[in-house]
């Protein structure tokens, strides 16, 4: 059974070069009903497993940032009914990597990529968004190469142009770097000029590497999300890390997007060699737990002393 469904030609010439959309058929699989998602909650490990809610109080900047959630205790058909009824979003990381079941789908989808791209995946995980209807997520970007593949339920996507104006060489490094967290400063303007994917069951989409994007849910939604590295995402990568550090220790002003091919393969290599020596932050800021999940109230979320997440 094929995974990939009216897949052509005109689809191999624009993956990973602009937003793109396609057909596939992983609900066939059967591992994405409600059973077979409150089974993966209750088997999967509860340090690749994040509950989160939003921030109704967030910056401007930063409107709707996750809020860590305390879910020890939680059964799984709980959980998954948080997630249909209030304003919760679970990511089920590396679901595709650890689980037998899921991981050999996840091998199927880009054997099938391969042969009808010829592009080689690397280091491929797979996790699985289970949110619910009112849920968004926050502007951000991604430092590897990402597909979003849409299983169920309705959701929008904003994907924005990858200019400075969007995402910042300065933004992008302190990320990189681990000095700021995932999300990117955001400005309600900056949707007149983004793309916006409207996905339905059955539907994936994939946009250029490091594109900035948002979600917001229009019903409960059920996703796989994959991302790989690529030899481009590599590079980039261990260039912002040396353009991270000629800024902050040399004054520098460095931009990307003008240096050449030969600059750029000396500052890889700069950049590879301060991640050995520990210039980037492996930990980032302390995950802080804010709320827990209690069956007993509306919307399942009650608020918490914060304290730094251990599970």
């Amino acid at each position: 059974m094929s995974l990939l469904n009216n897949w052509t030609d005109a689809h191999s010439e624009k993956f990973q070069k602009e937003v793109m959309t396609f057909d596939h058929d992983l609900e066939s699989t059967g591992l994405f009903s409600d059973d077979a998602l409150i089974t993966l909650l209750d088997k999967h490990p509860s340090q690749f497993l994040d509950v989160c809610s939003m921030d109704e109080a967030s910056d401007p900047e930063f409107p709707n940032r996750f809020l860590t959630g305390d879910f020890r205790g939680i059964k799984g058909e709980t959980l998954l009914a948080a997630a249909k009824a209030g304003r919760i979003w679970i990511n089920v990381r590396k679901a595709m990597n650890i689980h037998p079941e899921y991981k050999a789908v996840l091998n199927q989808m880009y054997k099938e990529l391969a042969d009808k791209t010829g592009n080689k995946a690397f280091n491929a995980n797979g996790g699985i968004l289970i949110s619910s209807p009112i849920s968004q997520t926050p502007y951000h970007f991604d430092k590897t190469q990402t597909l979003l593949w849409h299983i169920r339920g309705k959701k929008r996507i904003y994907i924005y142009p990858l200019t400075q104006k969007y995402i910042s060489d300065e933004n992008y490094e302190a990320i990189i770097t681990n000095a700021l967290m995932d999300d990117l400063p955001y400005q309600t303007e900056f949707d007149r000029e983004s793309v916006q994917v409207d996905l339905e069951s059955g539907q994936a989409v994939c946009w250029k590497l490091n594109a900035p994007h948002r979600v917001d849910n229009q019903s409960f939604c059920v996703s796989v999300t994959t991302e790989y590295s690529t030899r481009e995402s590599g590079i980039k990568n261990a260039n912002m890390i040396a353009n991270a550090a000629l800024r902050s220790k040399f004054g520098a002003n460095p931009n990307y997007d003008s240096d050449g091919v030969v600059k750029r393969f000396f500052k890889s290599g700069l950049g590879v060699a301060l991640r050995k020596m520990g210039y980037t932050s492996s930990d980032g800021e302390p995950d802080i737990v804010r709320f827990k999940i209690d069956p007993n109230v509306d919307g399942f979320v009650v608020p918490t002393e914060p304290f730094i997440r251990d599970f």
